[in-house]
């Protein structure tokens, strides 16, 4: 798990929830994270995506000393996030030892509505 939170995280006003035992990311809806009026800026919406696809690989690695280097990531927008609270959650596909793979969604109100989706390829460099 990231325990501290860099600056951006901060400036999204991200915080994490367990809700049933699985780590959820959360952005408020503020000015920090407007786009156009009344909508998500796409960059905030990717940001919370890349922290909870870190977030998770962190967490599964249990306190280890790596540090993550993106490989590619790629965003999928699916629908416009509105003026409601945010939230990410990730899953790792695979887990080796030197390659991540990660796949993050990012949802509102209803969960099988997803707004986004992110699939991340992380290189691994161990302590």
């Amino acid at each position: 798990m990231l325990t501290e939170l860099p600056p951006y995280a901060e400036l999204l006003g991200l915080r994490t929830e367990r809700v049933d035992g699985e780590l959820l990311w959360v952005m408020p809806f503020s000015d920090a994270v407007l786009g156009r009026p009344g909508f998500l800026h796409g960059g905030a919406i990717a940001g919370l995506l890349e922290f909870a696809a870190l977030g998770t690989v962190y967490e599964r690695l249990g306190g280890e000393k790596v540090s993550l280097k993106p490989i590619n990531v790629t965003v999928d927008f699916m629908r416009g996030g509105v003026e409601n609270d945010t939230f990410a959650a990730a899953v790792v596909s695979r887990l080796g030892k030197r390659v991540a793979n990660v796949e993050a969604f990012a949802w509102q109100r209803e969960r099988e509505r997803p707004i986004a989706a992110a699939r991340m390829n992380l290189l691994l460099r161990r302590d």
